[in-house]
C-alpha cells in the first residue's frame, strides 16, 4: 500500500460533516470571487456581433436598388432562461421599400446543410460563379446578381443549428434541435424573432427551402401559424423531398417509374438531343407501360426483347443490365448512364466524370457534384461575410455537418427507415385548406434522379382539385437538382417567382 493511504473507516455522521464542511467552503470562494467573474467563454464566443452595411445591386432593366445588409444572429432561450443557441442570418432589406412589400426566409436541407448554396447561387444581391463550364470550384468568381429576388422581395438567409455559423450551447443541447418537429419549432421561433425585432408584421412572409429544405418549408410554416401565430403567404421548393416512402427507393415500381422521366432526360442532355415533347413521351411511357411492366410478371420473348431495349435507348443503361435488373434501375444507372469508366450524380444525371474506382460492381465515387465544385460555397461565403458584410468568424463555416445528418430524428428516431415514413403532404394539403390565399410552387431540375420531379409532380396531381386548382404549381428546368447554377435555367426560374409573388390568388 502507498505510503500516503491508511486504512480509516469513515462513518456516517462524519461523512455528512466534512460535506457540510465542503459546502461551506464553495460558498465562501463564490462569495469572494472578483465583481464582474465569468466562465470561461464557449463557443458563443467565437461568434462576432451583428454587422449592419449599406450596398447598391444593380438589376437587370431596372433601376439601381439600393440596400441594407445585416449579418448577425438570433439567440433562443430554454425554460430556464438560459441561451440555448445562436442563429445565424443574413438579411438583405430594400431602402424607401413599399408599404405590403414581401418578406422572404429561406433555408437548405440536408439535413445538415447551410444557406449558403441558395444564398450565393441563386438569391442573393451577391452570386458564385464556377468557371466558364460551371464546374470548376478552384477558383470561385464572386459577382454582383443582377436576378437576384431582392429586385421584388426583401430576403433573410437562415442557418439552422449545426450548420453556417449557427451552433448550440452545448453538443448535449444540440441534440434537441436535431429532428423534424425541433429544427421546424426552433426556425418558426427564429422567424418571429425577425419579424418582432424589425416590424415586419403587415409583410407578406413566404418561405423558400431546397430539398429537404422544401420538406422543411411545409413543417415551418405549420410551426408559424399554431406556435407563434404568423400566417404564411407561400412557400417555394426547389428540388424538394417531400414523400420519404419515394427518396432512392430503388425496389419500389412506383418510385422507378417517378423517377425515370429525370433519366430519360439526363440522357437526352448528354446526347444534346432534349426536346420538351421527347420528355412527354417519356413520361407517358413511366406510367402507362413501365409501371404496370416493373410491377407484374417479368416479361419474356419479344415483349421483354422490346420493353427492355426501349427502356435503354430512353436512359442509355446498356440493354443487358437493364435485362438483369428487370427494369429497376434505381441501383445501376450511377455506374451505367455515363459510358465506360465514367459515373454520374444523382444530383444531376446528365454530369458524368472518370470513376475513381472502375474495378467495383457498385459505386464508391464522391459525389462529383455535392463533394465537388459545389464544396467551394463554404470558403467562398466565409471570405464575402468578412470582406463585405464585415462580419468575421475565427469559427469554420459549417456548408455540410454530416453529425447532423446521422443525428437527425426522423419521426421520433434517428435513422434512414424512419426517414422513409416522412412526410409534408398532409402539411401541404392542411395549408392550401385553412389559408385561403396561400400558394404553392415547386421547381425542379428536369435531370435530377435523386429528388426526381416526378414525385412532386404526383403529390400535386394527388391533392384535392378544390385545394389545388390555381395554386398548387410545378415548374421544371434544365439542370440537376442545383438547376439555379446554369445561367439560363436561373433566369427562367427568376421569371417564374417573380410571377408567383406577384399573382393573387382568387378566392
Amino acid at each position: 500500500m502507498p505510503p500516503y493511504m491508511t486504512d480509516i473507516a469513515v462513518t456516517e455522521e462524519t461523512a455528512l460533516r466534512l460535506y457540510r464542511i465542503l459546502a461551506s467552503i464553495l460558498v465562501l470562494l463564490a462569495l469572494s470571487a472578483p465583481a464582474g467573474a465569468q466562465q470561461p467563454p464557449g463557443i458563443f464566443s467565437l461568434i462576432p456581433s451583428d454587422s449592419t452595411t449599406e450596398h447598391v445591386l444593380k438589376t437587370e432593366g431596372s433601376a439601381d436598388l439600393p440596400y441594407t445588409a445585416t449579418a448577425g444572429t438570433l439567440d433562443l432561450f430554454g425554460q430556464d432562461g438560459n441561451r440555448t443557441a445562436k442563429i445565424f442570418y443574413t438579411a438583405y432589406v430594400t431602402k424607401d421599400r413599399t408599404p405590403g412589400r414581401p418578406l422572404t426566409f429561406a433555408f437548405n436541407g440536408g439535413p445538415g446543410a447551410a444557406s449558403a448554396y441558395l444564398h450565393l447561387g441563386l438569391l442573393g444581391p451577391r452570386i458564385i460563379e464556377f468557371g466558364k463550364n460551371g464546374n470548376d470550384g478552384t477558383a470561385p468568381q464572386l459577382s454582383d446578381n443582377p436576378q437576384s429576388w431582392l429586385a421584388f422581395t426583401d430576403l433573410v438567409m437562415i442557418d439552422p443549428v449545426g450548420t453556417g455559423w449557427s451552433r448550440a450551447a452545448s453538443d448535449d443541447v444540440a441534440k434537441n434541435f436535431y429532428g423534424v418537429n425541433q429544427d421546424a419549432d426552433s426556425l418558426a421561433k427564429v422567424i418571429s424573432l425577425y419579424v418582432q425585432k424589425n416590424d415586419r408584421l403587415n409583410a407578406p412572409k413566404y418561405l423558400v427551402g431546397e430539398s429537404y429544405g422544401g420538406f422543411r418549408a411545409a413543417k415551418v410554416a405549420i410551426a408559424m401559424k399554431n406556435s407563434q401565430g404568423i400566417i404564411p403567404s407561400g412557400i417555394i421548393m426547389l428540388s424538394p423531398f417531400i414523400e420519404g416512402r419515394f427518396l432512392a427507393n430503388s425496389d419500389d415500381p412506383l418510385s422507378a417509374a417517378l423517377q425515370l422521366p429525370s433519366l430519360a432526360a439526363a440522357e437526352m442532355e448528354r446526347t444534346k438531343s432534349f426536346t420538351p415533347e421527347k420528355l412527354a413521351e417519356a413520361e407517358r411511357f413511366a406510367l402507362r407501360d413501365y409501371l404496370p411492366t416493373v410491377a407484374g410478371a417479368a416479361p419474356t420473348g419479344e415483349e421483354a426483347e422490346a420493353f427492355y431495349g426501349k427502356l435503354a435507348g430512353l436512359t442509355g443503361i446498356p440493354k443487358d443490365v437493364v435485362s438483369r435488373t428487370r427494369g429497376l434501375v434505381g441501383d445501376v444507372y450511377g455506374k451505367q448512364m455515363g459510358g465506360p469508366g465514367r459515373v454520374v450524380s444523382p444530383y444531376d444525371a446528365s454530369y458524368a466524370v472518370p470513376d475513381a474506382y472502375p474495378e467495383d460492381a457498385y459505386g464508391r465515387n464522391d459525389d462529383p457534384i455535392l463533394e465537388g465544385y459545389t464544396r467551394a460555397y463554404s470558403a467562398a461565403f466565409a471570405s464575402y461575410a468578412k470582406g463585405e458584410l464585415k462580419f468575421s468568424s475565427d469559427m469554420t463555416y459549417s456548408l455540410l455537418n454530416e453529425d447532423v445528418n446521422r443525428r437527425w430524428e426522423w419521426n421520433g428516431s434517428p435513422g434512414g427507415d424512419a426517414r422513409a415514413l416522412a412526410s409534408a403532404s398532409t402539411d401541404i394539403r392542411d395549408l392550401l385548406s385553412v389559408i385561403p390565399s396561400f400558394r404553392l410552387l415547386v421547381a425542379h431540375g428536369h435531370s435530377d434522379a435523386l429528388t426526381p420531379y416526378g414525385v412532386s409532380r404526383y403529390v400535386i396531381d394527388h391533392l384535392p382539385t378544390q385545394l389545388a386548382a390555381g395554386r398548387a404549381e410545378l415548374k421544371t428546368y434544365s439542370g440537376g437538382h442545383m438547376f439555379y447554377t446554369n445561367p439560363s435555367s436561373r433566369a427562367a426560374f427568376l421569371s417564374d417567382a417573380k410571377a408567383f409573388y406577384e399573382t393573387k390568388t382568387v378566392e
